[in-house]
């Protein structure tokens, strides 16, 4: 589980509910940034459609439990299965694929640990 420290030398434990938000918050920002250059008719929903999507995966990353996978496995899961609406309505299969399974399988494994529980 991962902690941060306080200056006291306490440690707050975050659920992993939390992290998931905190890190679904920090996916969608970074594929926002990646998407400002382009354009779209409706770059607004597109945006927001992106953002919603990466963030979902952390979310639901973080709230899901799958006992004796390896926490990089649920992610990679989860973030194709979030991401493949949006790959077959834009028929942009490879580079929304590939972002969200690398992105599900950074955030899986720092939440849920890079070995199986058993």
């Amino acid at each position: 589980m991962l902690c941060v420290h306080i200056a006291s030398d306490r440690r707050l434990h975050m659920s992993k509910i939390v992290l998931g938000a905190i890190a679904g918050i920090i996916f969608g920002a970074l594929d926002v940034g990646l998407m400002l250059p382009m354009s779209f008719p409706d770059k607004t929903t597109a945006l927001l459609g992106a953002f919603s999507s990466r963030f979902a995966i952390g979310f639901v990353i973080g709230c899901v439990q799958l006992p004796g996978w390896p926490g990089w496995l649920v992610g990679v899961l989860f973030g194709l299965l979030i991401s493949l609406p949006d790959a077959i309505i834009t028929h942009k299969y490879v580079p929304i694929l590939v972002l969200g399974g690398i992105g599900g399988l950074i955030i899986g494994g720092l939440i849920h640990g890079w070995r199986a529980n058993i």
